[in-house]
């Protein structure tokens, strides 16, 4: 999960031995192969399978709501409790770059985690709708 941490703590974990860049760009294209289609899976067999949305409407209410709830979740339990206040993601040797998620950071991830979601729920509600009709 190296790829989700800031460029200065790329490259310290790469002086440090710990990883390459390589790497680093390896498992971030894995992450968005697997696990973007894997969340993107999970919400539409929810909202659509299990939920029965056939609208528009519904499709894009359902979706925001499980995608903003995922999101919320993120921002506060695992970014701002896990990450920003335990020991667990601590990377041996980069404690001086701490908090690893620095304020710019989160404001683009808030940024996108209401206005991306929104956006995200509404190309999956359209295409859903297209798809089912």
């Amino acid at each position: 999960m190296m790829h989700l941490y800031s460029p200065a703590v790329q490259q310290r974990c790469v002086k440090l031995g710990l990883t390459s860049p390589e790497r680093i760009r390896r498992n971030s294209l894995l992450f968005k192969a697997v696990c973007v289609p894997g969340y993107i899976s999970y919400v539409l067999v929810c909202v659509y399978g299990i939920n029965g949305a056939r609208s528009f409407a519904a499709g894009f209410w359902q979706v925001l709501v499980i995608l903003s709830v995922m999101n919320l979740i993120d921002r506060f339990l695992i970014d701002g409790y896990w990450v920003g206040h335990t020991n667990a993601w601590t990377i041996p040797g980069t404690e001086d770059l701490k908090p690893y998620i620095t304020a710019k950071n989160k404001q683009k991830r808030w940024l996108f985690g209401t206005v991306g979601m929104a956006v995200i729920a509404m190309v999956l509600a359209a295409m859903m709708t297209i798809f089912t009709h």
